[in-house]
């Protein structure tokens, strides 16, 4: 069992940066694979990038690949989502999620057993 909470989210203009923070507790994040996803109003959970520590394997969505960089500090137990040159279309709820590590099947959000409630996200234009 682990327990996410997200942090760092906030208002921002375009080409803005925000880093966010996933903190974990209950369990070390280098017994799972970590992901991000993000819901805009009115749409769909999406995945927005992956990391599996102990393969040393990271994955983005074509939508930020280039601008966002996911990392993970295991002396703390946080994941990080930095997030540069922000766009309008980036403004989201921001949820942190955790779960077994799948090789091909990450970007799928049943994939994961735990998440956070979700910080937001803001880009102005």
């Amino acid at each position: 069992q682990v327990t996410l909470v997200e942090s760092g989210g906030g208002l921002v203009q375009a080409g803005d940066s925000l880093r966010l923070s996933c903190a974990a507790s209950g369990r070390p994040f280098s017994d799972y694979a970590v992901a991000w996803f993000r819901q805009a109003p009115g749409k769909e959970r999406e995945f927005v990038s992956h990391l599996s520590w102990s393969r040393g394997m990271t994955n983005y969505a074509d939508s930020v690949k280039g601008r966002f960089t996911i990392s993970e500090d295991n002396a703390k137990n946080t994941v990080y989502l930095q997030m540069n040159s922000l766009k309008p279309e980036d403004t989201a709820v921001y949820y942190c999620e955790a779960g077994p590590y799948t090789e091909n099947t990450y970007y799928r959000i049943d994939e994961y057993d735990f998440w956070g409630p979700g910080t937001q996200v803001t880009v102005s234009s």
